[in-house]
């Protein structure tokens, strides 16, 4: 069948090596963007994904930023589930004393303590200049205003990584999805939202003509099982995690050769 609504993840699936999209996958997203919904679906904030909108014309397209913590269509919110302000806290004082990096985000606001290592690299990857700001600062106003993040990001030795993280799990294991999305990154957000709970409310507010079934989506990584699950055909890139390849529909190229490109070009009429 030819599906109405694509969902995809962004890093690792969509862009190539060099983060970046392949002028393959621009030329397949304009061809089917007028028949088809395109819905970027990323643990990356809205203004680190709407350049990427703006290279394929659907600036106007729904997004899912926050891994499902933030849903907007233009310029409504759809959904906006926070991490509170009390737990944002508890993530900083466990880094305390170590030389793990946190940079708080909450919509388009990220801040970050210093432009070091890890804040300029996150820059480069995303296109996004974070704002410097001391965490004490960041937290003082979430605490007055109950303010919380849609995510909280902690980068560092993966050594001290791996003690936070199990920290964490011990202790707010109930309340947060703590992810490891690398050896020396966590992102911690909400256990209430995903991938699938953020599609459910495109389904619901916006896509109110289309089912599941309609919806391909595709994806590499742990944080994409659920929606790669949920949809009518769940695709998988050729580097994504054993355990995705395992749960997927179907298996395209590596995100380094266009796998979207090809699988849209097979899947989409």
């Amino acid at each position: 069948m030819s599906y109405k609504l694509l969902c995809t993840d962004i890093d690792g699936t969509l862009l190539n090596a060099d983060r970046e999209l392949a002028p393959e996958t621009i030329a397949q997203f304009k061809r089917i963007k007028d028949n088809c919904g395109i819905i970027l679906a990323s643990s990356r904030m809205p203004n680190a994904m709407r350049h990427l909108q703006a290279e394929v014309d659907i600036l106007d397209s729904p997004m899912i930023a926050y891994n499902g913590g933030l849903v907007l269509a233009g310029d409504r919110v759809l959904s906006s589930t926070e991490i509170e302000y009390n737990e944002v806290r508890k993530i900083v004082e466990l880094s305390h004393g170590t030389e793990i990096h946190v940079s708080v985000y909450n919509s388009d606001e990220w801040y970050v303590p210093s432009m070091d290592y890890w804040a300029n690299r996150e820059a480069s990857n995303t296109k996004v200049t974070p704002q410097v700001r001391h965490l004490e600062e960041t937290l003082g106003e979430y605490g007055m205003t109950q303010k919380g993040a849609h995510k909280v990001m902690c980068m560092g030795p993966a050594e001290e990584i791996a003690v936070l993280y199990s920290n964490l799990i011990t202790q707010l294991n109930d309340d947060l999805h703590v992810y490891r999305s690398k050896d020396t990154y966590l992102e911690i957000a909400s256990k209430k939202i995903s991938k699938k709970s953020a599609i459910a409310t495109l389904l619901e507010h916006v896509y109110v003509h289309l089912d599941w079934k309609d919806v391909i989506a595709f994806g590499d990584n742990y944080n994409d099982m659920e929606m790669l699950e949920a949809v009518g055909m769940g695709v998988a890139v050729g580097n994504a995690k054993h355990e995705v390849l395992t749960i997927a529909n179907d298996v395209t190229a590596t995100n380094k050769e266009h796998g979207v490109a090809l699988s849209v070009a097979k899947h989409i009429l």
